[in-house]
């Protein structure tokens, strides 16, 4: 049983994706190679300043167009969900073939058109999640930059280039490092979300409910309310495993904004212009593009990367880098959602040394 119609996605994602800047084809030689070369040094600099380390050796990232981020992407969602899919196929009661290849085809539009909307704004990204390499020669992760975001952000932004271009690598990067410096990070997103998802109710009656929420928070979030598909569509079951996975995504995507920063006024002098600017990029946008960010749950992420940050700022403030990293020994050190807004109940918990007077948790300033 095929629950997405996964070639359907992406002729619909590469057909609906807007085209990049107008650029020449010498312009785009230069800003791929020098993408390239600045993943190489990004890498450098964050494994000197988290003091991780990594049996694998650095890599250059992989630079693709938004079509090229698009097909990735939909490699990695069907790697993800081929527990589910194997589940729904051994499901005795599955619906009819006729009513399984037309919503399969529907899914694959709406899927398509998710990443046509996210395949213009996405900078980079490191791929937790991709289809194995039957030599086991492959990386089992890769580091993807999206050129025509990055110069396109960069010239709306009116930033240096090459400073801006760093210091997005330094970012990406310090995932890399995450997951190639901790052996069981991978493992432990994958089982929580391969857990999630065979927590779904699949029976059609609770099908049927789960949608009529996703219609009402549609609703809500276009009145200007509250509303998450998320929310919406999530058991109680599934509550309690997306909270892990939330925690342990804020911790990485924090880290890697702390990090980018930290490291920043160092190698990348007009990185505190860049931090303003991108801060109000990020904040900015239409009323129809906040709409679909916040039914996304792409808001959610910008909180992440603020809370994560401070969680991380908190504490190497008061337990240098050697106790922060402490994080990484086992899933059982990482921090739950209570913790990484109370740093103080972490470094008890973990550490060991008594809960001082709460910091205020703000991103280190830029020299």
């Amino acid at each position: 049983m095929q629950v997405i119609d996964w070639d359907l996605a992406v002729a619909t994602g590469t057909r609906l994706v807007r085209p990049g800047p107008q650029v020449s084809k010498e312009e785009a030689r230069q800003a791929v190679a020098e993408l390239r070369r600045l993943s190489r040094e990004a890498e450098g600099h964050v494994r000197e300043f988290t003091q991780m380390a990594a049996d694998t050796s650095p890599q250059p990232a992989t630079i693709v167009d938004r079509s090229g981020w698009i097909r990735a992407n939909v490699e990695g969602f069907r790697v993800v969900l081929e527990p589910l899919t194997e589940r729904m196929a051994a499901r005795k009661d599955q619906a009819p073939a006729i009513v399984s290849a037309v919503g399969s085809r529907i899914t694959g539009v709406e899927v398509g058109a998710v990443l046509a909307f996210l395949a213009s704004r996405v900078l980079g990204q490191y791929e937790l999640f991709l289809p194995p390499d039957p030599s086991g020669e492959a990386p089992v992760g890769r580091l993807t930059l999206v050129a025509p975001n990055i110069v396109h952000a960069e010239r709306e932004l009116g930033v240096h280039p090459r400073d801006f271009r760093l210091w997005v690598c330094l970012h990406e990067e310090t995932h890399r490092v995450q997951f190639t410096g901790v052996p069981w990070l991978r493992e432990y997103v994958r089982a929580q979300m391969t857990e999630f998802l065979l927590a779904s109710d699949l029976d059609l009656p609770t099908l049927l409910d789960r949608l009529r929420s996703a219609a009402d928070a549609v609703a809500d979030v276009v009145r200007g309310g509250e509303g998450s598909l998320i929310d919406a569509i999530q058991t109680p079951e599934q509550k309690e495993i997306l909270d892990r996975l939330t925690a342990v995504m804020t911790l990485v995507e924090g880290h890697g904004d702390y990090v980018m920063d930290a490291v920043g006024p160092a190698v990348v002098p007009s990185v505190a212009d860049i931090r303003a600017k991108f801060q109000h990029r990020r904040e900015g946008g239409s009323r129809l593009d906040r709409t679909v960010r916040k039914l996304l749950g792409l808001d959610l992420k910008m909180k992440q990367y603020a809370e994560g940050s401070a969680f991380v700022h908190t504490v190497v403030a008061r337990a240098g880098m050697d106790g922060f990293n402490k994080v990484w020994t086992s899933p059982e050190t990482l921090p739950t959602l209570d913790e990484i807004a109370r740093p103080e109940q972490w470094i008890a918990r973990v550490i060991g040394s008594p809960a001082l007077p709460e910091a205020d948790g703000s991103a280190p300033e830029a020299e």
